[in-house]
């Protein structure tokens, strides 16, 4: 089933989850951001699959709980960010934002 949405979220969610996965290089190097950039990955990128695996669904329950999953998997991706802010592995914080919040 073709999704021709006035704002293309699928392409807006691979393009948000490929900008992360560009930027996760000006982390800092270490066990912890090692651990939290893939898991960042995971989430993101999550987003965008199951985001496209919604618009094929048979059922308003399906199109529920692939929305809910996408839902969970962003608030993950928050809550990831933020530990990494707070933990200051960002070594440039305003370029690391600028990259993919421009998505």
């Amino acid at each position: 089933m073709k999704n021709t949405q006035k704002y293309d979220l699928q392409n807006r969610l691979v393009k948000f989850s490929s900008s992360i996965i560009l930027n996760v290089n000006t982390l800092k190097k270490n066990f912890a951001s090692e651990h939290l950039t893939k898991q960042l990955i995971r989430s993101t990128t999550s987003v965008a699959l199951n985001y496209d695996e919604d618009q094929g669904v048979e059922s308003k329950r399906d199109v529920i709980h692939k929305m809910k999953i996408c839902l969970k998997e962003l608030r993950e991706y928050q809550v990831n960010l933020h530990i990494l802010k707070e933990s200051k592995r960002i070594q440039d914080l305003d370029n690391f934002e600028n990259n993919y919040t421009r998505v």
